[in-house]
């Protein structure tokens, strides 16, 4: 079976990853080749970066770079299609929920072939989010429908999809948080940064509906800053959230209160952080479940999840960005009183094994 795998912005390559080297372990079944879009390019993505997550290197790079929703999403599809037309693979995979999770997906279909979705069936409803809108057009196109909980297959089946194109897998950022822990424990980030095991809160913010508007942005920051006066904040901040901190003026936030800020970390800096921290704070996607697999206390600075099994079994409190519940809930883990949670099934760090054994069997027929 030959494959292309895409991945087109860093957390990809973290879902990718495992599945590469469970296919790795049947190279007489499977001829794969990694596309990188380069929807984002990061220039964390070093040598160190691939070898050290044993990730390897894209086969093919687009190169296709940044522009407005609607021009990089054409542009990958052009790429794309080039690709797919000289290759002829018999599958794409596609994963999780960027512009070119959505392009790769409909070029490929367009073309008749088949493709598989890695974390099918998140669902947050709300439609101001890009990221729903590419979840929902790429699982109504998809013949395979990898999902990581039961949420996820029920939201599946409210919409039409048939049971024969879901298959419950588990969650493969998990895989890659668990063959990466215990390496991660040993770098002693939290030394470099000056802070103590337990006595620190971690940091991601950079949506649009956090940093673009200046009224969201100053409640979550006048809240982080009473935090910080308990709980020294650690923030490798996202480069969007420097630019418009810096265009609304509002940097002294940082400087005046007891907020690190760091420049983006590695994935093993930056999970040694979160291993060691006693709160998360974020509006990404990925840490509200890693969050819950180190069950540390995660508050989501958003108004809703697409992982809600995160919130139902796991360490995640949705917070939006208001700042009187963001601090509510932040003195509530302060004060020790958070509840434990649980690890949701099948996140057990064998999800890719589960997808390969499921490619295996298409294989054969």
């Amino acid at each position: 079976m030959k494959i292309i795998s895409v991945v087109g912005a860093r957390p990809n390559f973290m879902k990718i990853a495992p599945i590469i080297m469970a296919l790795n372990k049947h190279t007489d079944k499977f001829e794969h080749t990694l596309l990188h879009t380069g929807q984002h390019y990061d220039s964390s993505m070093s040598d160190v970066f691939f070898a050290d997550l044993g990730i390897p290197k894209p086969d093919i790079s687009l190169g296709v770079g940044s522009g407005s929703h609607a021009e990089q999403t054409g542009n990958i599809m052009i790429e794309f299609e080039k690709i797919c037309l000289a290759m002829k693979p018999d599958l794409v995979i596609v994963v999780g929920d960027v512009n070119s999770t959505m392009a790769c997906t409909i070029t490929a279909k367009k073309l008749n072939i088949k493709v598989a979705h890695v974390e099918a069936g998140l669902r947050s409803r709300d439609m101001t989010m890009p990221e729903e809108i590419n979840r929902l057009c790429t699982d109504v196109l998809c013949d395979y429908l990898y999902t990581t909980d039961h949420f996820a297959d029920e939201n599946l089946r409210a919409e039409g999809v048939s049971d024969e194109k879901i298959v419950f897998v588990g969650n493969v950022m998990v895989d890659t948080l668990l063959h990466h822990k215990e390496l991660a424990a040993t770098q002693e980030t939290y030394k470099k940064v000056g802070v103590t095991p337990k006595s620190y809160a971690t940091l991601t913010l950079h949506r649009p509906s956090n940093v673009d508007d200046k009224q969201n942005f100053i409640q979550i920051l006048e809240a982080l800053a009473e935090i910080s006066q308990k709980l020294p904040i650690v923030f490798p901040i996202h480069p969007r959230t420097k630019k418009m901190a810096a265009e609304y003026n509002l940097i002294h936030f940082f400087d005046e209160n007891n907020i690190v800020l760091l420049e983006p970390l590695g994935y093993l800096d930056f999970l040694n952080l979160n291993i060691n921290a006693k709160m998360i704070l974020t509006d990404s996607g990925g840490l509200q479940e890693e969050s819950t697999v180190l069950g540390v206390p995660c508050l989501t600075l958003r108004e809703n999840t697409e992982r809600p099994i995160t919130c139902v079994e796991g360490t995640n409190v949705i917070v939006g960005n208001s700042k009187e519940k963001i601090l509510e809930e932040a003195f509530k883990v302060i004060e020790g009183k958070k509840t434990e949670g649980e690890i949701p099934e099948k996140w057990d760090g064998h999800a890719a094994e589960r997808i390969v054994g499921h490619l295996l069997g298409l294989e054969e027929k």
